[in-house]
């Protein structure tokens, strides 16, 4: 999962994003309201973390932002405020849970993965694809009854085209998926080849089809 953390408190976000990155998430981090509109406007993300209270406006506003963008990110405000009428708005604007300050970890990460269930595969804990069948929760992959054993990467990446099955996906968009927005100044693909082609020989090792369709110059389709 790609998350964007936007959190003035600089210990409260370091300790988020490792925590999260700990928990196989790509997580970028940006302190003030212009750095998250650059981010937001550039970039796609899974989850959207943001706080109220930040240095050049409003966290609300972003709620905002994302919504008219009709981004397709999860949204949870992360805040000290704990007014009734903020928590109201920002549902209003569209954000998916609201997290008082403090919170426990263990607690953001279970409502992250609830958004996600929700907002990419209604609620299910469940994922079946063709012969595939994914659980998020414990990452498990299953194909005609036998587990398949994948890295990190190759299970986000097996995650990310599941979830954009049947769209024709650009290398950058999927390597800025898998490693964060930095990746886009890399000098090639290589990297994203390897996890193609390890994830292809895994599954169809197993005796699934090969769902993953070279879009020669442009990048790769997930399709049956």
């Amino acid at each position: 999962m790609k998350i964007l953390i936007i959190e003035d408190e600089e210990s409260l976000a370091h300790t988020m994003r490792e925590y999260l990155t700990g928990e196989g998430h790509v997580c970028e981090w940006v302190s003030t309201v212009p750095a998250a509109e650059e981010k937001i406007g550039v970039y796609d993300y899974d989850c959207v973390l943001v706080d109220i209270m930040l240095p050049g406006g409003s966290g609300l506003d972003l709620v905002d932002m994302l919504k008219k963008q009709q981004s397709q990110a999860g949204i949870i405000i992360v805040s000290a405020k704990n007014a009734l009428d903020d928590k109201i708005y920002g549902l209003e604007l569209g954000a998916d849970d609201y997290l008082t300050k403090p919170f426990h970890l263990s607690e953001l990460n279970a409502r992250l993965k609830s958004v996600i269930r929700r907002r990419q595969f209604s609620g299910n804990r469940e994922i079946t694809f063709g012969e595939i069948k994914i659980i998020p929760d414990s990452k498990e992959v299953w194909v005609k009854g036998k587990e398949v054993v994948l890295t990190r990467k190759e299970y986000d990446l097996l995650m990310y085209l599941v979830v954009n099955a049947n769209r024709v996906l650009s290398k950058g968009a999927i390597s800025e998926h898998l490693y964060g927005d930095e990746i886009d100044q890399a000098n090639s693909f290589d990297f994203l080849y390897s996890h193609m082609k390890n994830l292809r020989k895994k599954l169809t090792e197993y005796g699934c089809p090969d769902y993953i369709q070279t879009i020669y110059g442009v990048g790769y389709k997930f399709a049956q």
